[in-house]
């Protein structure tokens, strides 16, 4: 399979460059409110969670990549690589867009365990799309099975570390559990 062609990179760079665009015009703040920025962040319950360019979420950002590779390359097998990735950072930006939305923040207060949650700083919107693509790109690079039992591996090890994964985060979300709300708090 060919990689990402000259033409693809320009794509992906102008799709990163309007995602920030439009996180700019809609207020979100470029960094972490704190005034510092850290490659890692790693205390779910503070106020620099989802502020810096890596925290806990970045794995299910990664498992984003994972799912988008398998879908685009399904339905859209003969087209080139980076056209599948352009459609997938598309996806991931527009969920940047309405996770950083005033009706998702509250949802998220409400019903998982983000207690307190503001929304994402600009670097890490941009962050989790990027390790969205470094998820679609190794995903392009590993057989299936591979890649499924790594995303098991990530769901797994956030759910031991932090009681929370994309799994569980999608559950909350869509349709909360208050036992699940209860557990994660107790962590």
């Amino acid at each position: 399979m060919a990689g990402i062609s000259r033409t693809g990179w320009i794509v992906v760079a102008a799709l990163l460059a309007l995602l920030t665009a439009i996180l700019f015009a809609m207020g979100r703040p470029p960094i972490c409110p704190c005034g510092t920025v850290s490659l890692w962040h790693g205390t779910v319950q503070s106020n620099q969670n989802s502020q810096q360019i890596s925290d806990w979420y970045s794995f299910s950002h990664v498992i984003h990549g994972f799912i988008f590779y398998g879908l685009t390359r399904w339905a859209m097998p003969s087209r080139p690589l980076w056209a599948a990735l352009a459609i997938a950072i598309g996806i991931e930006g527009a969920w940047e867009i309405l996770e950083n939305s005033p009706i998702i923040i509250d949802r998220y207060r409400e019903v998982t365990m983000a207690f307190g949650y503001s929304g994402d700083s600009i670097v890490n919107s941009v962050s989790d799309t990027g390790f969205m693509i470094l998820g679609f790109l190794a995903a392009s690079k590993m057989r299936w099975w591979v890649t499924l039992l790594l995303a098991i591996a990530f769901e797994l090890f956030t759910l031991w570390t932090i009681r929370d994964n994309l799994t569980l985060n999608v559950l909350m979300l869509v349709s909360p559990i208050e036992a699940v709300k209860e557990w994660q708090a107790g962590g």
